[in-house]
């Protein structure tokens, strides 16, 4: 399967310096084993599936609302997640249970009353659709649990539900009892369990999230190194470079006279070894190869004024890659305010956070059973 990755994805999903790859079935490629995702991205998606005596389902939970209990880990402070629904609507999570096994959450459609024979649903609850919930209206309804006179799906891109009252049918008590005999609400159990090192492991979402915001921490750690040594490694050349045009190594006699690329490194090595103390590492047969087969036009017009200034631009760039490596706490909090001002427009909550009652079927039940006296 392929598929083009947003810029989003490109940003916190693939870096090709620090995925760890495995050759592909053919051996004639490389794969990535997992990717070094800098986000927790099965929390804010969500998943769900069944194996050999495991199952998982962990719900998906708001963006901004991740970014920000990142933050809130990094500052020493327990985060405290609760799901958050594409698809809107009303949720009571005081028993969420963060996410572990025997909790529940109760998600249900947001009903407005439109006029006092109208009622109108806009959200239907989480892992609903709206030909199901329709149905079960009707169903209910056909059943003597509620009394509609008919129902409209205007449904588009987001949902549209109207639902005639009969005469006499109280709005009120009707949205009631929807939510207790339809699909208006349904009670969701989340089991978030997780592969980790190859094994099963049920947790909670907040431990989850977490080890996520560490394992963030951690990559944004390898990235800087990984710069750092390609800076370094910048100056390391353009020095070799410099010196070894600056000094005329490039036209000795000895290293004109050299016929072999041994006698070429051995000479070389003779001619920098004063020069030896300002390079950060050893210079390899490899460096002096990358310095002979640079071609004599731009050796000759080779721009020392300009070199120094990269190499000045180079080492400041070092110094800020070194602060951020020494304060990477503050760097990884301002990786997650990053993230969130650039991707987190109209990403705010869908679900709204509600304590429902409960809702007693024998209150809400029409009257649908004739008593009749034997006089």
């Amino acid at each position: 399967i392929e598929a083009r990755l947003s810029k989003f994805a490109n940003e916190v999903l693939f870096n090709a310096d620090t995925t760890v790859w495995q050759a592909s079935y053919d051996g004639r490629n490389k794969e990535p084993i997992t990717l070094p995702v800098k986000f927790p991205l099965l929390l804010a998606q969500g998943a769900e599936g069944i194996a050999v005596g495991l199952a998982t389902k962990i719900l998906p939970h708001n963006f901004i609302e991740l970014l920000d209990a990142s933050i809130a880990v990094l500052q020493g402070v327990r985060p405290n997640l609760l799901p958050d629904f594409y698809t809107g609507g009303l949720a009571d999570c005081a028993a969420y249970n963060e996410g572990q096994r025997g909790g529940k959450v109760r998600v249900r459609a947001r009903i407005s009353e439109r006029d006092k024979k109208t009622l109108v649903i806009t959200e239907i609850p989480f892992s609903t659709t709206s030909g199901g919930l329709i149905d079960s209206i009707i169903n209910a309804n056909e059943k003597g649990k509620i009394k509609i006179k008919k129902i409209e799906d205007n449904t588009t891109w987001d949902p549209e539900i109207i639902i005639h009252l009969a005469p006499g049918i109280s709005p009120d008590v009707t949205i009631d009892a929807l939510y207790a005999f339809t699909d208006c609400e349904v009670s969701i159990s989340p089991n978030t369990c997780v592969i980790q090192d190859d094994k099963p492991r049920f947790m909670s979402v907040n431990d989850m999230l977490t080890e996520s915001t560490h394992t963030t921490k951690d990559l944004l750690k390898q990235e800087l190194e990984i710069k750092l040594k390609e800076l370094m490694e910048k100056i390391f050349f353009s020095s070799l470079l410099k010196i070894f045009i600056q000094e005329g190594m490039y036209k000795h006699p000895d290293y004109e006279s050299s016929s072999t690329f041994e006698l070429v490194v051995e000479v070389l090595n003779r001619l920098f070894e004063p020069f030896f103390s300002q390079f950060y590492r050893e210079i390899l047969p490899e460096d002096y190869k990358r310095l002979i087969d640079k071609p004599m036009s731009s050796i000759t017009r080779f721009d020392f004024k300009k070199t120094d200034e990269q190499i000045k631009n180079l080492n400041e760039e070092i110094k800020q890659v070194k602060h951020h490596l020494k304060h990477l706490t503050e760097y990884t909090i301002a990786w997650f305010e990053k993230l969130k001002d650039k991707y987190g427009k109209d990403r705010g909550r869908k679900t709204e956070l509600r304590t429902f009652d409960r809702v007693e079927a024998a209150q809400v039940a029409l009257a649908n059973v004739k008593l009749y006296v034997n006089r």
